[in-house]
C-alpha cells in the first residue's frame, strides 16, 4: 500500500462525530472568512468542497483528487508548491492542518499568494499541542506567534485569530483535534 492509499484510507476512517462537529461548527465558522472563488489546499477527500459552493480543491495524493472527482467535486493535483492555476484568480484560500506538514512553508506560501487576487484572504488552521504530537507526519508546530510570524514573511498580514472549538489550554494539551486559526490578507 502506498503512502496515499494509507492517507486515503485515514481520511476515511473518520468518525460520525468528527463530521457533525466539522458541518455544524468548524465550516460555518471557516467559512465566515472565505469569499468569492476559493482554493482549498489540500483538499483531502473534500469535505469543505462538498460544503461550501464555488471551493476548489488541490492535493498532492492523487488517490484523495480521485475520490473528490468521483464525487463530482472540482478538485485537482498539484505538484508540491506549484499550484495549477493563473495568478490572481481566487479571492480566498484555506490551509486547513497542511502547513505542519511542510518543513519549509514558504514556496507553497508564496504559490497561494501568487493565485489570491490583491487583498484577497487566506484562512491557516494548524494544530495544537496534543493535535501535532498524534502524526509522526508533522514536521513543524505552530502556536500563535510563529503561525504570524511565518505569514508575515510571505508577505500575508494578520487580521484576526480564533481557535476551535474554542480557546483552551486543557483542549490545546488534551485534544487532538483542537486547532489554531489565522486569518490572513494577502499584502
Amino acid at each position: 500500500m502506498t503512502s496515499h492509499d494509507e492517507y486515503f484510507s485515514y481520511l476515511m476512517k473518520r468518525s460520525f462525530l468528527g463530521g457533525v462537529y466539522r458541518r455544524n461548527w468548524l465550516y460555518p465558522k471557516i467559512s465566515s472568512y472565505l469569499d468569492g472563488l476559493t482554493l482549498d489546499v489540500g483538499c483531502g477527500i473534500g469535505d469543505m468542497l462538498s460544503y461550501r459552493a464555488n471551493t476548489m480543491g488541490v492535493d498532492v495524493n492523487s488517490r484523495n483528487v480521485d475520490y473528490c472527482q468521483s464525487k463530482g467535486l472540482d478538485a485537482y493535483v498539484m505538484e508540491p508548491d506549484i499550484l495549477p492555476f493563473d495568478s490572481s484568480v481566487f479571492d480566498s484560500a484555506l490551509l486547513d492542518n497542511v502547513l505542519e506538514h511542510i518543513a519549509n512553508p514558504e514556496p507553497l506560501l508564496r504559490e497561494i499568494k501568487r493565485v489570491l487576487r490583491p487583498k484577497g484572504s487566506l484562512v491557516v488552521g494548524v494544530p495544537g499541542a496534543q493535535g501535532f504530537a498524534s502524526d509522526a507526519d508533522h514536521k513543524v508546530f505552530y502556536d500563535e506567534g510563529s503561525l504570524v510570524s511565518a505569514l508575515r514573511d510571505a508577505q500575508f498580514s494578520l487580521r484576526k485569530i480564533f481557535h476551535m472549538p474554542f480557546r483552551s489550554k486543557f483542549l490545546n494539551e488534551g485534544m487532538r483535534q483542537y486547532c489554531v486559526y489565522g486569518v490572513f490578507q494577502r499584502d
